[in-house]
């Protein structure tokens, strides 16, 4: 008895702390095909994590796989939380920035949280199965991984721990004054009934043009033309704060954190949202700050909210040009095969299918780094009843007929009466603010293992160099040195907007060993043997870029035989060499 009582006041803290023990982790007999069967982290993938639930998550991870992850603060937040970022390569096959490196983010807009399960999802699922899988354990020891969870964490806590619907707020937490009365956010929403929940108001009135659906009274719609209506909706839950006769007009912030970057950004009053200047949001200047300092990256991944999209840029039309032909080849076949990746997915442009965007994180990352970059809409209304439906009232519809069958009406308050301070006698109720814009939980670990997939798709097309073939042939009293250096995936070690722009320093080729190298050249046409010389500091070539499956041809003419060493040094592609001995 002593002795099982000192082992429960032993593992009590434990307990407590709501640490995981081994004991606590049901073995699985047979694994199932895509998941790590025994995790040493485990994670519950079924439900949505606050700022400190992200972090003690992260930490897990970092300690039970130091070799592939660590964490890095990259900045504050308008509340001084920090921003973390979690490195993840295989360190013992070199140093993560000497590998060509992906980049991912999540939640810049405060309600739009699943983002960061997603991201974190992907370091987890990277980590738990290097060693085990060979496809996974390959990618980590030649790429790195920099993933920021939540690029807005304030406002991801204000949105999970205070009363929101599901669009609000869509900003961070910086005091702004919205209705311009001297005043900062002192008119938001107002959870009337005390319920936990801000839903739509609605008030009877024989003259309003609203009716409940006879198919489900929860749900408001348009009274027909020839129809008189019944009801008059009045928005979200909240009343007039600050006695201006006008309700909900100036709450938390209220700028849009993905209109401040600093590529097209144009004014507020061309721009709802773009703040005062761009990057003048701390938590965008700390992303962009990392993004800058990392020349290794090669490709992005920002995960937003719902509608079921794998976008890329530009955002607007005058900005079609910056998007090179060459380009436009990644994107389109890495687009395309996400569309099979994610079912009921469109692979869109921003500004040509969906709404014109300035001064957006997606242009910044290829306008003014030259990076590959997409959005993802997570969430999907294809995933109700895995089909598509463009009508909006049959798509409103689904989310309440779904809300009955699969939630058991869990999604939506029934309206009720409450006594409003300006409306009188009205009624409250409608969709919850985790219902119609983040995955139910039992979808939410396929939505975060699918997007990971085409993340990972991208991932695995970054470059991947070899020097494929050394020739040395004498000539005269001089030996002539022929190297072809290949790129095995789709992905260039730079972009042509990058070239054509000089975002990023050129590609090295070098050589050494010679006693001297008297001249160095890249060869544009080996067939008919053409080339360009490189007549400063020959010994160090200077290329473009190493084309997506392609290769690049340089040539020496030194003195002295072998050995010799040839390097290729490419920011975004990596580091290879070879001995010719």
């Amino acid at each position: 008895m002593k002795t099982k009582l000192f082992v429960y006041i032993a593992l009590f803290p434990i307990l407590l702390s709501g640490q995981t023990t081994s004991k606590e982790i049901t073995s699985s007999a047979l694994k199932a095909i895509g998941a790590p069967n025994n995790p040493r982290v485990e994670i519950a993938w079924n439900r949505y994590y606050d700022y400190s639930e992200l972090i003690e998550l992260s930490r897990r991870l970092v300690k039970a796989f130091p070799k592939l992850i660590r964490m890095q603060s990259i900045g504050k937040s308008v509340k001084g939380n920090d921003l973390w970022a979690l490195i993840v390569t295989n360190t013992d096959a070199g140093p993560a920035e000497e590998k060509p490196a992906m980049y991912i983010d999540g939640n810049i807009h405060s309600n739009e949280i699943q983002g960061a399960e997603v991201a974190l999802y992907t370091v987890w699922y990277l980590a738990e199965n290097y060693g085990q899988n060979e496809w996974i354990t390959s990618l980590l020891d030649r790429t790195t991984f920099y993933v920021i969870p939540t690029i807005n964490p304030d406002a991801r806590d204000y949105f999970i721990h205070q009363g929101n619907t599901p669009h609000s707020p869509r900003t961070g937490l910086a005091p702004r004054d919205d209705d311009g009365d001297g005043l900062l956010d002192e008119d938001g929403l107002d959870d009337l009934d005390g319920d936990g929940f801000i839903v739509q108001m609605r008030r009877k009135n024989p003259h309003g043009r609203w009716l409940t659906d006879p198919d489900d009274k929860r749900m408001m719609i348009h009274a027909k033309p020839d129809q008189p209506g019944e009801f008059e909706l009045l928005g979200w839950e909240g009343f007039d704060n600050d006695d201006d006769g006008y309700v909900n007009e100036d709450g938390p912030g209220f700028y849009d954190p993905n209109r401040n970057w600093g590529w097209k950004w144009e004014p507020a009053s061309l721009q709802w949202g773009a703040d005062r200047y761009p990057f003048s949001i701390p938590e965008n200047r700390a992303v962009a700050d990392f993004i800058l300092a990392h020349k290794n990256i090669a490709a992005a991944q920002s995960y937003h909210n719902s509608g079921g999209m794998i976008i890329r840029g530009p955002g607007n039309e005058e900005d079609a040009k910056t998007y090179h032909p060459q380009d436009l080849q990644v994107y389109d076949f890495l687009g395309h095969t996400g569309q099979e990746i994610l079912p009921g997915y469109d692979y869109f442009v921003l500004y040509r299918d969906m709404y014109t965007v300035y001064g957006g994180e997606l242009d910044w990352f290829y306008g003014a780094c030259g990076i590959y970059t997409f959005s993802n809409e997570l969430w999907t209304p294809f995933n109700m009843f895995r089909s598509k439906n463009e009508d909006w009232s049959s798509r409103t519809k689904d989310v309440y007929r779904f809300d009955r069958l699969l939630l058991f009406k869990e999604g939506i308050v029934d309206w009720k009466p409450v006594d409003h301070p300006q409306f009188g006698r009205i009624e409250v109720g409608g969709v919850k603010k985790s219902w119609t814009r983040t995955a139910p939980s039992f979808l939410i670990e396929e939505m975060c293992h699918r997007n990971m997939a085409f993340t990972l798709l991208n991932a695995f097309h970054l470059p991947e160099l070899a020097i494929d073939s050394v020739r040395i042939k004498k000539q005269g009293v001089y030996f002539q040195v022929d190297a072809v250096i290949s790129n095995k995936r789709i992905i260039p070690t730079r972009s042509q907007h990058d070239v054509s722009n000089r975002i990023s320093r050129p590609d090295y080729v070098s050589i050494v060993g010679p006693n001297n190298v008297i001249a160095g050249f890249v060869v544009t046409d080996d067939l008919l043997d053409l080339s360009t010389e490189q007549r400063y500091r020959p010994e160090k070539i200077e290329i473009d870029a190493v084309p997506g499956m392609g290769t690049v041809h340089v040539r020496w003419l030194v003195e002295g035989k072998p050995p010799f060493n040839i390097r290729v040094d490419a920011q975004r592609g990596g580091i290879v060499s070879r001995d010719i001995l």
